[in-house]
């Protein structure tokens, strides 16, 4: 075969499978800026940092060209440099350079290239109004003078997601990032996952930090405040401190803690051990009856929202289980105050979590009892991080310690809980052996790992065939459901994730710039697994003694009041409509035309026009109301539109006529037009 190669600065490159010239740039160890180029969303070419000056083709961005052989590039010619100087302060000067303040300091992009490329000054004016910050939401803040319109978030959102909470409003200079209708955060349809948050390369969008509300009960001699750490937390924490990704930090976490103030160190996979065994034997009963399938897990909040607000069909499939972080929370506060002599209000639960999603989870009306939340706050590993350096300990120095009993035991089981595929490995675990009623020869079931967003496998329980599918991202999930739907598909057991490889990616992490950081972390937790010395839940003592003593057995009445719930629909009512020919009458015939991001994307406001023009053209001004409406929940069906109670999905202007003049001739308003 021909070798392919070009030449990167005078110097013969070789290229293989490369998606651009940035990424074979990159291979050659040569550092370009980006702000809006990552390998897990489409390329973009909009910040302009990565250009690069191509023989014959003058200056050119990296991410947007092919790799072709004998192409000659300079990367950093002075021409090269200015440009990518001059961009950076035109982002500058409409920046909120509140930089010390800003909890993306240490790991701001737009702070670091700054600094690599020897900006000293920006000559340039603002231009901008200060904008009001969102901090609606519980799990992400968005501050919209940070923001430096790279798109990362609005690309992570539909790319990933399938949502698009966020797109941009407006144009020329007065572009923005928003909302739909200027609308907050909680106002529309985001799920809280946070991946905005995970790509967002400022501080435009963030975590919400609880960190100064943790800070004030551990300084209240009244309150016992107590810690569970989630499995992805552990290999994770590290990189923050220098260290590198996958590294098994939990004892130097315990030790934090304690040097911190926390009363005990709980691990999260022990509640993720009771989890298995209370949603392995649901989906055991759900086979044998044929009842509820396929049965989707219920651990990522960002999924159950989002099953909830489009999947409401399907609520009777998810689990009944609470997530881990629930079940720890419900058993902490209903055996702890007793064992510690104090009230149960007395009791602080703190949650370190990788995910943003588990703020809102927390506050869910579902996990309070008497007025009493189950788990009090969520921090995220970046807000740990941030309380190890405010309490001044040096974390890479730590010895380690060990967690409290009884709720700090697990097993490999409930630590493989942080990796997509984790879940469901944990459940065949159990299942196996409850079902086929012999030991297993080994734990792992090695068919279920992979680094696919999107994997089917087969197993065998009791000469039964199991389909099991593992997802990870809510477009995937999407896509799946509507296969599903179809009869295309089907399963038994489903695995859903929002975050791309399960928690070790969630948005509280510290921040992913190169793919293989998520593999090393997955890593790490399969490597923790195999270090201890029990593999399956139903092996771990604790899980056996609070079942004896508080439980009973698996989804008795004890533990469905304690460890399970249930979901609402939350297709999203509308307050109101936007309506364009006057108020809207019961006895006219409405058109209400879907507008949210995606099926504006497919020419929902084109589709708007028609309308309006063929309203006028045939006088049906006294009989027809056109609004736009803001979301239908079918984004995957676009453009959507309603004719009074009819859906009408990929609508054309073709497609609605014939029900509108239906609709006309029942009401009696019109004979066809």
């Amino acid at each position: 075969m021909k070798k392919k190669t070009l030449f990167i600065n005078g110097v013969e490159t070789s290229f293989t499978d490369e998606r651009n010239l940035l990424e074979v740039i990159r291979k050659a160890k040569i550092e370009i800026p980006t702000f809006c180029y990552h390998s897990e969303l489409s390329v973009y070419g909009a910040c302009r940092m990565c250009v690069v000056d191509i023989d014959g083709r003058g200056i050119n961005t990296s991410c947007t060209i092919k790799p072709e052989v004998g192409i000659s590039l300079r990367t950093h010619t002075e021409e090269v440099r200015n440009i990518r100087k001059i961009a950076l302060e035109l982002l500058l000067a409409n920046h909120d350079k509140q930089c010390t303040s800003c909890i993306r300091s240490a790991s701001c992009k737009l702070q670091d290239l700054s600094n690599k490329l020897g900006i000293d000054k920006v000559r340039f004016k603002m231009t901008d109004e200060i904008k009001p910050i969102d901090d609606s939401s519980d799990a992400v803040v968005r501050d919209p003078n940070k923001c430096i319109l790279c798109g990362d978030c609005v690309r992570a959102c539909y790319e990933i997601q399938d949502i698009g909470a966020i797109d941009f409003s407006f144009r020329g200079s007065k572009v923005s990032v928003e909302p739909a209708f200027g609308k907050s955060l909680t106002d529309v349809e985001c799920v809280d996952c946070g991946q905005c948050a995970r790509v967002c390369p400022t501080g435009a969008i963030t975590p919400k930090y609880q960190i100064k509300d943790v800070w004030k009960e551990i300084d209240n001699p009244e309150k016992t405040v107590i810690a569970q750490v989630a499995p992805a937390i552990r290999v994770a924490i590290g990189e923050l401190f220098g260290m590198k990704p996958g590294t098994l930090l939990m004892g130097q976490i315990v030790a934090a803690l304690k040097m911190i103030g926390f009363d005990k160190v709980f691990d999260t996979s022990f509640a993720a051990d009771l989890t298995v065994i209370e949603e392995a034997n649901e989906f055991i009963a759900r086979k044998n009856k044929n009842e509820n399938l396929p049965q989707f897990t219920s651990c990522c909040p960002g999924w159950v929202k989002f099953a909830e607000q489009y999947y409401p069909e399907y609520l009777n499939n998810l689990s009944t289980c609470k997530s881990p972080q629930q079940m720890l929370g419900a058993i902490a506060k209903e055996i702890l105050p007793e064992q510690y002599n104090i009230k149960k209000e007395n009791l602080v639960v703190v949650s370190i979590m990788p995910c943003t999603a588990k703020k809102v989870e927390a506050n869910r009306e579902e996990f309070m009892v008497d007025k009493i939340k189950e788990v009090d706050y969520v921090i995220t590993t970046q807000e740990l991080a941030a309380m190890i350096k405010q309490a001044g300990i040096k974390f890479e120095e730590l010895t380690p310690e060990s967690l409290d009993l009884p709720l700090g035991f697990k097993t490999g089981a409930g630590v493989i809980f942080g990796n997509s595929g984790g879940v469901a490995e944990a459940v065949l675990r159990y299942a196996y052996e409850k079902v086929n009623r012999v030991k297993l020869p080994s734990s792992d079931f090695l068919e279920i790992r992979g680094d696919e967003d999107v994997r089917e496998v087969e197993v065998q329980l009791n000469g039964s065939n199991v389909k099991i599918a593992i997802v990870a991202g809510l477009k995937n999930a999407r896509t799946l459901i509507n296969k599903i739907k179809s009869g295309e598909k089907y399963f038994d057991l489903i695995e859903v994730m929002a975050c791309p490889g399960g928690c070790i990616g969630g948005a509280g992490q510290p921040f992913i710039f190169e793919e293989h950081v998520k593999k090393e972390r997955t890593r790490g937790l399969y490597e923790t697994d195999k270090t201890l010395q029990l593999h399956k839940s139903q092996d771990n003592p604790y899980i056996q003694e609070l079942y004896k003593n508080l439980l009973i057995e698996p989804n008795s009445h004890v533990a469905h009041k304690l460890l399970h719930t249930s979901y609402k629909n939350r297709k999203r009512i509308l307050e109101s409509e936007l309506s364009f020919m006057g108020s809207m009458n019961s006895q006219k015939v409405e058109i209400k035309v879907c507008v949210g991001t995606n099926c504006y994307l497919k020419k929902s406001q084109k589709l708007m026009g028609q309308l309006f023009k063929h309203v006028e053209k045939n006088n049906l001004r006294d009989v027809v109301e056109v609004a736009a409406t803001f979301c239908m929940e079918k984004c995957g069906e676009g453009p959507n539109v309603m004719v009074d109670d009819e859906h009408i999905s990929q609508s054309t202007i073709e497609k609605i006529l014939p029900s509108l003049n239906k609709k006309l001739m029942k009401k009696n308003l019109l004979t066809i037009v």
